[in-house]
């Protein structure tokens, strides 16, 4: 994993964009921000809903970002509450990170940067699916 890749600056624009979360029912804010493989920096914050299956995660909005500014490849990403704390994306984030990201995106964890096939071993994604449609 790159050593000079600077985490902090990408922390705090996760951060930043937390502060326009839409968070009425939960009260907790999340942000997350990540770099494109042509270096764009793309992010999006939670938007919650009175339904509440219904919420946006921060990592829903970036993903949105990527492919309405263009598309490409998620090569880092961190998510930030609030309280400027690194913290995990859920599950089904997870999963959208690995299809727009792969094994080898970096993420910022509370424990460290891992890298996304550590985040989320065995992932279920394209592959799996041409395999299946290839019979």
């Amino acid at each position: 994993m790159a050593d000079s890749f600077d985490w902090e600056a990408l922390r705090a624009q996760a951060v930043a964009v937390s502060e326009r979360a839409y968070a009425p029912y939960s009260h907790y804010p999340v942000g997350a921000a990540a770099t494109v493989d042509d270096g764009r920096v793309v992010v999006g914050c939670n938007v919650e809903n009175a339904a509440y299956g219904v919420v946006l995660c921060a990592e829903c909005g970036v993903v949105s970002s990527l492919h309405a500014t263009g598309g490409g490849r998620v090569t880092h990403v961190v998510c930030g509450n609030g309280d400027g704390d690194v913290i995990m994306p859920c599950g089904r984030c997870r999963q959208l990170l690995w299809e727009n990201g792969g094994a080898t995106l970096e993420v910022l964890t509370p424990g460290g940067v891992r890298r996304m096939d550590e985040v989320l071993p065995d992932a279920f994604g394209p592959d799996d699916l041409e395999a299946l449609h290839g019979r």
